[in-house]
């Protein structure tokens, strides 16, 4: 059975307050029931506040008519995000004032309270939940749409997957992608061969390992898959392989399962403002151009169908080629556009194909748009004479 998901446009016909995107909000939000599911509930609002000088999260005015829809049902709201985020997150605008709520780290001030989950994958034992989304009784996932750097597409489930997890775990998360090998030393011995290896990536992301005088480390999130190393490498020595780049998303699927297994059925509703989405994610601390239009609101219980249609609606979309940066590079033309930035071995539906394989979801989904863009038709012009 297909998931609602309700949208909002970016669009509007008339220049009234009614069309804008934080309207929309409020019509998704009555969609959803939200004021009627929250009575007597402790519900934590996850969002991500930013960090350094970045402008392009989302805006307190999306977030404040969360907050108030949530006392207006009678729940008592909180805003959570990583700790060092939060530390700074007034100097972006997110205050208690501004937002309508206190603003807390999701496993407190020294990144020390959380729950411990075991379910093995890889190179990871154990999941450090942060320790105020379990004890919060309800979710409300809020997330801005950009590029990612280790998987293309940054949304509502990286909102989670990442937001919601101690450092540890964070970090954990990111070194799972070199859990399967990719250099093999023993083919390639001679140090002018590894140096060559290395000069060859123009993105700087294969260096000598600091453990390791005779191997190599790739950095995957600098890695568009480009291949140029590959025709340097001696055969057999270095591989490119899709299993590394994907394990990032597995495992992104299984934190946000991790995370949604501490709610009860019905306990949970996201969202996704694709608005100004940038080349990476928002943690880098800066706001670049954007990338592609903007797409709009959206808003659905199912966080695999919501992804799943932010991501059909940008593919919708060009890439915005001129606002790309002059560092980066556009190499694959195939496939949905954060692909044909961050490389084919990026591809931005693995996590939604992930979540829907744990149970989290349907790629199924019935697109509602709350408030369609009306349109006028308008008789020609032509010319009068003046006499």
């Amino acid at each position: 059975m297909a998931s609602k998901v309700y949208w909002g446009s970016p669009r509007q016909a008339k220049l009234e307050a009614r069309e804008t995107l934080p309207a929309k909000l409020d019509l998704i939000i009555d969609a959803l029931h939200l004021r009627d599911r929250v009575k007597k509930e402790l519900v934590v609002i996850k969002m991500h506040t930013g960090n350094n000088i970045g402008y392009s999260t989302v805006h307190p005015v999306f977030i404040r008519k969360v907050v108030q829809a949530v006392k207006d049902g009678g729940g008592e709201p909180i805003v959570a995000d990583v700790e060092w985020d939060v530390h700074a997150a007034h100097s972006r605008g997110y205050t208690s004032e501004t937002l309508g709520c206190p603003i807390y780290p999701v496993s407190g001030p020294a990144d020390k309270y959380y729950y411990t989950h075991r379910r093995p994958y890889k190179s990871i034992e154990e999941w450090r939940l942060g320790g105020l989304i379990q004890d919060a009784t309800f979710l409300i996932n809020f997330a801005h749409a950009k590029g990612h750097p280790s998987c293309g597409y940054g949304g509502a489930f990286k909102n989670l997957a990442l937001g919601c997890m101690s450092g540890k775990t964070r970090s954990a998360m990111h070194d799972v992608m070199h859990y399967d090998q990719y250099w093999f030393p023993e083919a390639c011995p001679d140090e002018a061969s590894r140096k060559a290896i290395i000069e060859s990536c123009p993105f700087g992301a294969i260096v000598q390992d600091r453990d390791n005088p005779e191997g190599l480390h790739l950095h995957f999130e600098g890695c568009n898959q480009c291949g140029r190393c590959l025709k340097v490498a001696p055969p057999g020595s270095l591989k490119i392989d899709p299993v590394n780049f994907h394990s990032f998303q597995e495992a992104m699927a299984i934190s946000t399962s991790i995370t949604l297994s501490t709610f009860e059925p019905g306990k949970a509703v996201h969202f996704v403002l694709a608005t100004h989405m940038t080349p990476v994610c928002d943690c880098f601390g800066f706001t670049s151009m954007p990338i592609l239009p903007d797409a709009g609101i959206f808003g659905s219980d199912d966080i695999v169908a919501l992804d799943q249609a932010v991501l059909d609606m940008t593919a919708k979309t060009p890439l915005i080629e001129e606002n790309v940066p002059t560092s980066m590079e556009v190499h694959t033309r195939e496939g949905h556009p954060l692909r044909w930035l961050h490389g084919p071995h990026k591809d931005p539906y693995k996590v939604v194909e992930y979540g829907e394989k744990l149970g989290l979801g349907s790629r199924e989904y019935e697109l509602i748009d709350v408030l369609p863009v009306q349109q006028f038709q308008r008789t020609s012009v032509t010319y009068i004479p003046a006499n």
